[in-house]
């Protein structure tokens, strides 16, 4: 049984859908400390000025919440009109807007307040369009030992779910050891996203940018070769 972990992140870039897609399921930490740094509640997309960054409104709390005790803001009954106008604006011109352009809707309009119950929501409609169907599972519904962290938590949930195989992003090669995987009977893999340039709206070419990117400019069947293709793993 070949399983994945990996944090919630607001319309991830290609390579988390092809780790969702390589395994047979999909852990998501909804019961980690939020961190400002990094893409819980953020992504890039672009237009014909070039990349924009764009953000999840949250509300004011503690530094120490985990991602399923934060907010959305009160303000994003407006902003996600002002968002969902952005990637309208950007995106109108892309080949396949109108394809995705009813599951953007149905994503920043949902009724979610919740981020990681947002995020969540998000990622459904997502694999619902690929064709993906590997069950996600949240890490607050497994009973393992809460305080362990980093790969003790990892190897406390391959045997929790009688995973044979684990699989990580490439980034994560120096984060764990090899040989304590196999101890515990786990074949640790890394996953590399292979550069896929597609035709945007000018070149040069700007990479990893949103799933929502990809999708703009490329049609499904398109997209699932790129999902089942354009990785290595090691």
């Amino acid at each position: 049984m070949k399983l994945a972990i990996m944090q919630p992140y607001f319309l991830p870039y290609l390579g988390y859908f092809q780790l969702i897609n390589a395994v047979d399921e999909f852990v998501i930490y909804d019961d980690i400390e939020y961190t400002k740094k990094g893409w819980i509640n953020r992504n890039r997309l672009l237009s014909c000025q070039g990349e924009m960054l764009v953000t999840l409104p949250l509300r004011k709390g503690s530094d120490y919440l985990k991602v399923n005790q934060r907010y959305l803001a009160d303000s994003w009954v407006k902003d996600r009109v002002k968002l969902n106008n952005r990637i309208r604006n950007w995106y109108i011109k892309a080949p396949y807007f109108e394809s995705i352009e009813p599951i953007i809707n149905q994503i920043l309009f949902a009724p979610c307040v919740n981020l990681f119950d947002f995020i969540y929501n998000s990622l459904i409609h997502l694999l619902r369009y690929l064709q993906i169907q590997t069950p996600l599972i949240r890490s607050s519904t497994l009973d393992f030992d809460s305080s362990l962290k980093g790969e003790g938590k990892v190897l406390a949930i391959c045997e929790l779910q009688s995973a044979s195989e684990y699989l990580n992003p490439q980034g994560g090669v120096e984060l764990y050891d090899k040989a304590s995987f196999t101890r515990c009977g786990v074949d640790l893999q890394f996953l590399n996203c292979l550069p896929y340039e597609y035709e945007q709206f000018s070149p040069p070419f700007t990479p990893f940018l949103s799933i929502v990117d990809v999708l703009m400019f490329n049609d499904l069947a398109t997209v699932k070769l790129m999902l089942n293709e354009q990785y290595s793993i090691k």
